[in-house]
């Protein structure tokens, strides 16, 4: 990033994936970043952690307000610093990023426009609305509305825009709607054609609703801003619907697992629809005491069998093996992982497991290697957590394999990661629809975070999904019962059996 410079970035509706390839390399680079209301607090965290962060409210401000933006930009980038201003959907589309590269213009400081995906277009496409049609509506008109508390349409010409076919998009106020469907049809667009309202664009909370200009503004939300889609291919939503007919969509699911791993969730959750909430309980740290692990890094090529219970284990000993030397040393030691995202964690590394069990526990580790050839007398290393259950170990003493037993990695309490949200209370508003856990540690840490004794009154109005039964035991324990636990103990099968959970289920009316 070029330094004494203000880029002026569009992110998009709302979904923060949305964001331009260029806006988010920008945005990695920042010193300061100088954000609307609306864009949301994943984004904010794209930003080093070092980098200020300003939140100037809303994106449409008042004239006043807009100069003291424009001057707080002018400052920074006075004190060498690289500034990115954030704005809710397109800077150039029904905002004031003209305006503030103007005035940014007028006092020699150096600007550049990077665009993003405006919300009428985003939001149109995300609610199934194709703004034109080949054949039908080949023309679209934009219309800045308010989104403030005015009951007055926007000062057009309604008489013209009446009377152009094609497709009219606007964001309103919830007070205009009702104002600008008469309008229109004062001026004589039809009563019964079909208009949209598409509210929190782009975002797992994304509602629609449908009518025609007679009846849409009976059927809008109180107090909630929309946007306003009038037009024929407002018809067609029935017909290409996707974003809101996914299978998870609508639901709020939290996801305790620590904030290393729990990008393979987070993302499945939130393509089949899921508001995904990351709110990891777990940290995972470098052991107190390296050295053993050290040690038997230096001695790899002396075991017979390496066990790697969690792609954690992986991580911890090959990460310290690539350092010193090269996945060479593994040279005729058989490795066994437990699960298939153990064995694809280790693969990451370019070697592949040479064991894992049908039955993604460590109890049938004993089972599947004593089946593959005595355990009597064999050197196995089992690097592990801290925390981690005994039976594997007890199991491989008592059948005669010299087992070398390090800690690899700790698992400590994390809390206050969630981003801003307070899960207790959603948790009691039943704003969650799951929570799962994806260990025992997991589902412990939680309970301890939350107080012992409310954490199962506290989950008993929602869905606890356990990725297995070790986890779920942990959870009878502490009197929390298991709704939802897959058949294989894998995140993707979690993932499914929560879809066929909430199968056929209407999700709950969350508070916006």
């Amino acid at each position: 990033m070029k330094p004494a410079c203000v880029y002026i970035v569009g992110t998009g509706p709302g979904d923060p994936l949305l964001i331009s390839v260029r806006g988010h390399r920008i945005l990695r680079s920042a010193d300061v970043v100088v954000y609307d209301h609306q864009v949301p607090t994943a984004l904010l965290q794209v930003a080093p952690a070092s980098a200020e962060r300003i939140d100037v409210g809303p994106a449409a401000p008042r004239t006043f307000d807009q100069e003291a933006i424009s001057i707080l930009l002018a400052e920074k980038v006075a004190e060498g610093k690289a500034v990115v201003r954030l704005k809710w959907g397109d800077p150039f589309m029904f905002d004031s990023g003209a305006k503030e590269a103007l005035l940014l213009r007028e006092q020699g400081v150096n600007f550049e426009v990077i665009p993003g995906i405006p919300t009428a277009i985003g939001g149109a496409a995300y609610a199934g609305i194709p703004l034109t049609y080949p054949g039908a509506d080949d023309v679209v008109i934009f219309v800045r509305g308010h989104e403030g508390e005015s009951e007055d349409a926007p000062d057009v010409n309604w008489n013209g825009l009446a009377g152009v076919a094609g497709t009219i998009v606007c964001y309103a106020g919830p007070r205009q709607i009702g104002a600008i469907s008469k309008a229109l049809v004062a001026h004589g667009r039809a009563a019964e054609e079909p208009a949209a309202l598409v509210y929190s664009a782009t975002m797992p909370s994304q509602q629609t609703v449908t009518g025609t200009l007679a009846t849409i503004a009976s059927d809008a939300l109180i107090d909630v801003p929309a946007l306003f889609v009038i037009g024929r291919v407002a018809a067609l939503r029935e017909h290409l619907r996707w974003f809101d007919d996914r299978p998870l969509f609508g639901r709020r699911i939290v996801v305790t697992r620590s904030r290393e791993q729990a990008g393979e969730l987070l993302e499945m959750l939130q393509e089949r629809g899921a508001e995904a909430i990351p709110s990891p309980t777990i940290r995972i740290m470098a052991p107190e005491d390296a050295a053993p692990l050290d040690q038997a890094v230096a001695d790899a090529s002396t075991f017979d069998w390496i066990i790697f219970s969690s792609a954690n284990g992986v991580d911890a000993f090959m990460g310290r093996l690539t350092a010193v030397s090269d996945v060479r040393e593994l040279k005729g030691v058989r490795l066994c992982t437990v699960g298939p995202s153990t064995a694809a964690r280790l693969l990451h590394y370019g070697v592949r497991a040479d064991l894992m069990p049908a039955e993604y526990r460590a109890e049938a580790v004993i089972d599947a290697m004593d089946a593959a050839g005595s355990l009597d007398g064999i050197q196995v290393l089992l690097p592990r957590a801290d925390i981690g259950r005994d039976i594997l170990l007890d199991g491989l003493t008592k059948a005669g394999a010299a087992v070398t037993d390090v800690i690899a990695y700790r698992t400590v309490l994390a809390q206050g990661d969630t981003g801003g949200r307070d899960i207790y209370r959603m948790l009691l508003d039943g704003q969650i629809d799951a929570v799962t856990f994806t260990s025992a540690s997991t589902l412990r840490n939680f309970a301890q975070i939350h107080g012992v004794e409310q954490a199962a009154d506290l989950l008993r109005g929602t869905v606890v999904a356990s990725i297995g039964p070790v986890t779920a035991e942990a959870g009878d324990q502490l009197g929390i019962s298991t709704t939802v636990m897959p058949a294989q103990y894998t995140v993707p099968d979690l993932v499914d059996a929560l879809v066929e959970h909430f199968r056929g289920k209407e999700p709950r009316t969350h508070g916006r």
